[in-house]
């Protein structure tokens, strides 16, 4: 049961446990969803790409500071049901080109190089299986001196690592910042914040080239 969980958390599919892992997103990525949109700081006229997107919560807030003309959004993730879910959220400005989803897994990402200004995600880098091969698939999208940020709840994540529902040693904030800075991004670090009295972790890096 732990390990349909744990599937369910990493890639949910059109099920009761998926319908419930969208749910869980909803509730505890808000915080993180907004917040890593607005450390990121997306302008008026640039492509803004989101990984592992969910059911579409970043999206919105990142959707609404690209009011330029040449904004434009950008999301992956692998699960079809979440793409699906999004997909429909964002149909509007999808039909409009302002907005383009891919089903696809952070690896492998069909959008051209040094086209993304920044990237932004949450509770994600710890399902990838190869946390080197995503940082230099992000590397390569990115323009240089893009932005990547990410955002986490250390503490939950620990505990969910102790009763083995994320990957044994993914989950660790420094794995992935040596991943980032092997792919070539400088200026990898990790600060300790707060949003309304509720402490969180963001991790930064720009994209060298």
């Amino acid at each position: 049961m732990l390990g349909f969980f744990k599937q369910q958390l990493a890639r949910p599919t059109q099920s009761l446990s998926g319908w419930l892992a969208s749910k869980f997103f909803r509730y505890h990525n808000r915080l993180l969803e907004e917040n890593a949109v607005k450390l990121s700081d997306p302008q008026p006229d640039e492509t803004v790409l989101e990984l592992g997107h969910g059911p579409g919560l970043g999206l919105q807030h990142a959707l609404h500071r690209l009011t330029g003309p040449q904004g434009r959004l950008l999301g992956v993730d692998y699960s079809e049901y979440m793409h699906r879910m999004a997909s429909e959220l964002m149909k509007e400005q999808i039909s409009e080109g302002k907005v383009k989803l891919f089903l696809s897994s952070v690896a492998e990402m069909p959008i051209e190089d040094n086209s993304v200004d920044k990237v932004f995600h949450c509770n994600c880098y710890y399902f990838w299986p190869d946390l080197r091969r995503g940082a230099a698939e992000i590397h390569r999208v990115m323009k240089p001196g893009g932005l990547m940020v990410t955002t986490l709840r250390l503490d939950r994540v620990a505990l969910l690592a102790s009763k083995k529902i994320l990957p044994a040693e993914n989950w660790r904030p420094e794995a992935y910042m040596e991943a980032l800075e092997s792919a070539g991004f400088i200026n990898v670090r990790m600060e300790q914040r707060k949003h309304k009295l509720i402490p969180y972790e963001a991790i930064y890096a720009t994209a060298d080239k």
